[in-house]
């Protein structure tokens, strides 16, 4: 009826155009974002409910690789040497070791930053196995106790050699056989020069030594220890209780990889210092107290002829009986000499460390790097002989517990 009207109102010899009606949708382009970023944040909550990472918590970097190119030259080249070679050929195994260097380009997970780092040329153990640089044998480190990993340089047995026996450190074995013994073990070393070094110069080379894989460069200060005489032991962190929420740091052993993740980390641990006579846990009151992820670095350390020794961390630790079964030379601590760091409770703690010593034949005591840890045990040693006990490195103590 309203279109008949409208043309009868129409002036005569016009055409008449009808109105055409708008397709409206129902709903308004607010609505139907807002749609697509639920759908977007369900299939994201999904994701990360449904797929089983146990990196997913974990920082994540991209590496590329790229080889510096070939020099020109007309005659023929070479074959390839192989990609990875054992230290125990010697030097000559290793002689191009500076040709391998390569630029890598580190992207950060989180915020995408890159950095180029050149490696390979600038590893100390690897300059050292060099034609161009002098034998590691210079420094206290024997080259046929080294072999060449993915991440550098890892302790290996040779020739009969073990880097247990090989780098523990000096002692009258048959002095301690007689007498009590105690063994300390300073931690927690190689991340702020300044007290590293305040350990290394201020107690007695007896005093073993332990130094995380973190730092600028913690085979420099490990190498200053061993120059004064102090056996050097390396912590390896492992997974506590509350982690993440309590994390050891970067390449931690987890109670949720499998053995071949653990043992690849493992490795690159083992290539950031040389000349320890053993690794200690770092941490990981769980993961020393997990059988199954235990037992493969409990066996891979006694195949590479290293100690452990347990640092106290949880009761319920596995690591001894995992160690007895492998014949791996072992020590445990019988506490932490400053839980509390004031003077008092330190040297009410280094008075019962006397006490087990003299009722059990050894005692072994593990204390920070704080300064008055430093400070107490430095006045305290001095007293141990007129007590007639003995002051030993810990690979001592082992080797005394070990024989009854």
């Amino acid at each position: 009826m309203a279109e008949a009207a409208d043309e009868l109102s129409t002036p005569l010899g016009q055409n008449t155009v009808g109105r055409t009606r708008r397709f409206r949708l129902p709903f308004t382009a607010m609505q139907a974002l807002a749609v697509l970023l639920g759908l977007v944040l369900v299939s994201f909550a999904g994701v990360a409910l449904f797929n089983d990472n146990p990196l997913g918590g974990e920082p994540m970097a991209r590496i590329t690789l790229r080889n510096p190119p070939p020099p020109a030259s007309d005659d023929k080249q070479a074959p390839a040497e192989p990609a990875v070679k054992s230290a125990a050929k010697g030097p000559a195994a290793a002689g191009d070791a500076k040709n391998d260097a390569r630029t890598v380009t580190i992207i950060d997970g989180s915020s995408g930053k890159r950095q180029d780092v050149v490696i390979g040329a600038g590893d100390p153990a690897e300059k050292a196995m060099d034609g161009d640089a002098p034998p590691l044998a210079m420094t206290g480190i024997d080259p046929r106790l080294l072999e060449k990993s993915r991440y550098g340089m890892i302790p290996v047995v040779a020739d009969g050699l073990k880097p247990f026996t090989v780098y523990a450190g000096e002692a009258d074995r048959a002095k301690a056989a007689r007498m009590p013994v105690v063994a300390i073990v300073v931690a927690g070393l190689g991340v702020g020069a300044a007290k590293t070094t305040d350990a290394i110069m201020k107690l007695p080379p007896a005093v073993t030594l332990a130094f995380t894989p973190y730092g600028a460069d913690p085979g420099k200060l490990a190498e200053r220890a061993r120059g004064q005489r102090h056996e050097i032991l390396l912590q390896i962190p492992m997974e506590p209780f509350d982690y993440p929420d309590n994390d050891p740091g970067p390449q931690t052993l987890l109670t949720t990889l499998s053995a071949e993740q653990n043992l690849d980390r493992l490795y690159w641990h083992l290539s950031r210092l040389q000349g320890y006579a053993g690794i200690t846990n770092f941490m990981g009151a769980r993961f020393v107290a997990t059988d199954p992820v235990m037992q493969p670095i409990v066996r891979e350390a006694a195949k590479r002829g290293l100690s452990f020794f347990d640092d106290g961390s949880t009761p319920r630790s596995v690591a001894q009986s995992l160690s007895a079964g492998q014949s791996l030379p072992f020590a445990k601590a019988d506490f932490a000499i400053d839980v509390v760091p004031t003077s008092a409770e330190i040297d009410r703690a280094l008075v019962k460390l006397e006490t087990i010593a003299k009722e059990r034949g050894t005692a072994v005591g593990v204390a920070s790097a704080l300064p008055v840890s430093i400070e107490r045990l430095g006045a305290w040693l001095k007293t141990l002989d007129s007590k007639g006990i003995m002051l030993v490195p810990l690979t001592t103590a082992m080797l005394k517990s070990k024989s009854g």
